[in-house]
């Protein structure tokens, strides 16, 4: 059904106009009005917060076949938050009546999407946890094992590879974290032979034994 559901997905939307976005580019900002929904094809594009002292939080990481903003395309609740190409990004932009009634048409779609949002708000759960628990070193542990599951391929001698190209302040915003703080536990970690680079992307080299560093610890 998922497989069905995609190409169903990717039917609708290569119907509508296509976009590209720069490394950097601001997609969507607080409050703006969305001119559609959005289907990425190529890319990563991260949803954002800013606080009053200007501290950046990363909120969710979109890739391929993701779609946004889905509250406000569902609800009409406005988008509150920053949306930025963290690599040069494509995406089809449809108009929201046509996406809501596409939706309502095609049953699986709507199973599939409603899928999607419960594994996202999942992924949300763990990094609360991972956030609220454990020393600095654990919770940069943690938020490489939840990179991993959502970005991870596998790669040779049972190593992950995170596919989204990831800096020590990247890492940082998915936790709240100093970036100084973040580079100290990357390090430490590399030197456990834990994790390393391929270009720019981050190796883990055994999910294992990060698993016995991270805020769960080992399981049993």
């Amino acid at each position: 059904m998922e497989k069905q559901a995609s190409e169903k997905l990717n039917n609708f939307f290569s119907g509508f106009k296509k976009i590209s976005f720069k490394k950097g580019e601001t997609i969507l900002r607080p409050n703006d009005e969305p001119n559609g929904v959005f289907y990425l094809i190529e890319g990563y594009a991260r949803l954002y917060s800013i606080s009053k002292n200007a501290q950046e939080l990363t909120l969710i990481i979109f890739k391929a076949k993701d779609i946004f903003p889905l509250r406000w395309t569902l609800t009409g609740i406005p988008n509150l938050y920053f949306l930025e190409a963290i690599t040069p990004v494509k995406l089809y932009r449809a108009p929201r009546r046509d996406f809501l009634k596409f939706i309502k048409s095609n049953n699986d779609i709507l199973f599939e999407i409603s899928n999607r949002i419960l594994i996202r708000f999942n992924g949300l759960l763990k990094r609360m946890e991972y956030a609220m628990f454990g020393n600095a070193h654990s919770k940069v542990a943690s938020i490489l094992l939840v990179c991993a599951e959502r970005f991870g391929k596998r790669g040779k001698n049972h190593a992950t590879i995170i596919t989204v190209p990831l800096t020590h302040q990247d890492i940082a915003k998915l936790i709240g974290m100093a970036r100084e703080t973040v580079s100290i536990e990357m390090k430490k970690l590399q030197e456990m032979n834990l994790i390393s680079y391929r270009g720019k992307n981050l190796v883990i080299k055994d999910i294992g034994r990060l698993m016995k560093e991270s805020v769960l610890g080992p399981l049993d």
